[in-house]
């Protein structure tokens, strides 16, 4: 089979590219999915330059996300045939990805695709638009609704925020976004956001313990002073999602946001959380949270393109969603 594998060639020197390798077989309790689609995050990134807290074993395929069918299975759940998806848990970390014609992983891994979206829609969610719904979810869950004011998304341009942009957007939200991205305003205002604050302006550090009240809930993708101003922000009673470090995996802050305004800051892993937390998810993406600007959001690709979309990504060029369809 093709997969995209990265290699080790000596110490801190990686290289990367479409090699021949053997398909995998099943163990117990294990499934070999035939790939259709896969995706790309920052994670697979990461991944494909060696970053030791995402990848230590080599050679290795990236791809944290997968859609397909069963091709192969050693468990009495899923049957050969069936639509499944994986995201997250250890695949296209330190177990071989999504990158590839076949994949093998543990069958609690899989989740089932719901029948009323494609293998590419719900890999143009992957995992970002699981993050996003997670955290969408938990502003609904903690009593944030469309009258209780204006929600902030940060890091708007990526696939976490601009997939949570265009979900709150279905659900009658009303969106202020930052972005670092000027020439990206009009593409941020099409998917849904109504506002648009450019990240130099928003970042600018304040001694202030506290500012004005604006936001009702933040679906922070970033962190770092973004994050910190944001929490300063916050209305009494509001909630911040936390599910990202972009900007920094520092937090310079304060209690009083906390202890003053009663705000809550909720932390999002979509890596680990329960498979009955991401199938409810799922459900959800594939039927009222189904977004109809799907097709504005995503950039195919094939195996043979992935090397330079990684180079967009880790230099923060990428915009919206790459999806990577692999070739029979």
């Amino acid at each position: 089979m093709k997969a995209f594998v990265v290699e080790k060639i000596g110490e801190k020197e990686f290289t990367s590219g479409i090699q021949d390798i053997s398909t995998p077989k099943c163990e117990e309790n294990e499934v070999v999915i035939k790939v259709t689609y896969s995706s790309l995050n920052y994670k697979d990134a990461l991944s494909s330059i060696g970053n030791p807290g995402v990848t230590r074993k080599f050679p290795h395929i990236t791809g944290i996300d997968v859609s397909g069918t069963i091709f192969e299975s050693t468990s009495p759940i899923f049957k050969v045939g069936e639509r499944v998806l994986v995201t997250g848990y250890d695949m296209g970390m330190n177990s071989n990805g999504g990158h590839a014609q076949y994949v093998k992983v543990p069958a609690s891994w899989v989740a089932r695709i719901p029948d009323s979206i494609s293998d590419k829609e719900i890999m143009t969610f992957g995992t970002a638009g699981l993050t996003a719904a997670l955290s969408v979810n938990e502003l609904i869950e903690n009593g944030i609704k469309p009258e209780s004011g204006d929600i902030l998304v940060t890091g708007a341009t990526g696939g976490v925020g601009s997939i949570a942009i265009a979900i709150l957007s279905k659900l009658g939200y009303n969106i202020v976004a930052i972005s670092g991205k000027k020439d990206r305003i009009d593409f941020l205002k099409n998917i849904g956001a109504n506002e648009v604050i450019l990240r130099e302006v928003f970042e600018e550090n304040t001694n202030k313990p506290l500012l004005s009240e604006k936001y009702a809930g933040v679906i922070d993708t970033v962190g770092g002073q973004i994050l910190a101003n944001a929490l300063k922000e916050v209305k009494y009673d509001g909630v911040v999602t936390c599910c990202g470090l972009t900007s920094s995996s520092q937090l310079n802050t304060n209690v009083f946001p906390f202890i003053l305004r009663g705000v809550r800051l909720i932390g999002i892993d979509s890596v680990e959380c329960k498979l009955e937390k991401k199938q409810a998810a799922w459900e959800k993406l594939a039927s009222r949270w189904k977004i109809n600007s799907l097709n504005t959001i995503v950039n195919e690709i094939t195996l043979d393109e992935i090397k330079i979309a990684y180079e967009h990504l880790l230099s923060g060029k990428a915009v919206g969603r790459y999806v990577v369809k692999i070739k029979e």
